[in-house]
């Protein structure tokens, strides 16, 4: 059954990490160029997002190009990562740049006061555009049905499940009743009249969505242009206009906000392993074929929307050598 809570405040999800030590605790083989019998992990989200098919896809290409195991571990997703890679848990990892501010500056419910500042940038990703799914028949429509209703927000400490309710609050959507759980699952309450709406964010298509399209008759919508407006001038999210036919069922563009996603790695790997891993992601010929089909925004171009973490010196090096600039700003010490 879901998890079942009805309002934002709930932080129940920090039980997930009662042994996460904050403190920076590194293998040996981080500053190594080859990990050994060691392997990389990756810390991805849970079942049915973007994330554990980029992940899963970055997983397989760094096994192929840098002949370096690598293995993508289920996590709940943005903020989880940030405190994983942060404390040498997992040495790579995916995060959205909204949780990935609040983990910046102390402010992340997963360890509040501490400045996950052992993380470092890589490389681009795509963006996350939030989006919501009902059956056809539910009598939803649009945002303001949402009050009153069971939604399906994504698992505990995700970026979907941490903004989805404060967006429906700015809005003036009361009385939601938020159930957490994998993007899967949710999919699958959805099916069954266990939620009403699944209100998700994930690089498109999101494969839960197509999966609960490919059973049933659903209804995809997002937010009105009045709406998308004034989300944008209250959250650090920016304009995104899902384009038509991102679905079957979907015929019209709708009009979104979404946040950037980058790759994350710890502080302490090496600058040449970086280095080839930003060649091999960033110079691949197919990468939505290799990761999924949002990573045609993986391009280095895209590294100025890191406004919020120091990048990795290895990153920095290959940005440099491409011909791109590096804000100032985003040099960590270590690289000075």
């Amino acid at each position: 059954m879901p998890v079942m809570q009805t309002t934002h405040q709930c932080r129940a999800w920090k039980a997930w990490l009662p042994a996460l030590a904050l403190t920076c605790v590194v293998a040996p083989t981080l500053a190594s160029d080859n990990p050994g019998d060691e392997p990389l992990r990756i810390g991805t989200a849970s079942p049915g997002g973007t994330y554990a098919v980029y992940g899963e896809g970055l997983a397989r290409l760094i096994g192929q190009e840098l002949d370096v195991n690598a293995v993508p571990e289920i996590t709940g997703g943005p903020y989880h990562n940030m405190a994983l890679v942060h404390s040498g848990d997992v040495e790579l990892g995916l995060t959205t740049l909204g949780p990935a501010r609040e983990a910046w500056q102390g402010e992340s419910d997963v360890a509040p006061g501490v400045e996950m500042r052992d993380v470092r940038a890589l490389f681009p990703m795509y963006q996350t555009p939030f989006q919501v799914i009902t059956l056809a028949d539910s009598g939803i429509e649009q945002i303001s049905d949402l009050s009153g209703r069971r939604v399906g927000v994504g698992p505990m400490g995700g970026t979907c499940a941490n903004y989805w309710p404060r967006f429906l609050e700015a809005l003036g959507v009361e009385d939601v009743h938020y159930q957490y759980d994998g993007a899967n699952q949710l999919a699958d309450y959805v099916a069954v009249n266990l939620v009403d709406a699944f209100a998700f964010c994930a690089g498109l298509p999101i494969q839960a969505f197509l999966n609960l399209e490919e059973r049933h008759d659903v209804h995809l919508f997002a937010f009105s242009e009045e709406e998308q407006a004034r989300l944008v001038e209250r959250f650090p999210v920016a304009r995104f206009d899902i384009p038509a036919d991102t679905y079957a069922s979907q015929e019209a563009v709708q009009h979104s906000v979404a946040f950037w996603n980058f790759a994350i790695g710890h502080k302490d790997l090496s600058d040449d392993l970086v280095h080839d891993l930003m060649a091999r992601v960033l110079e691949h010929p197919n990468l939505p074929e290799a990761l999924h089909p949002a990573a045609t925004d993986t391009r280095a171009e895209h590294l100025d929307r890191n406004t919020v973490m120091w990048f990795h010196p290895g990153a920095i090096r290959y940005y440099r050598d491409q011909g791109h600039e590096v804000d100032a700003e985003r040099i960590p010490p270590e690289a000075e």
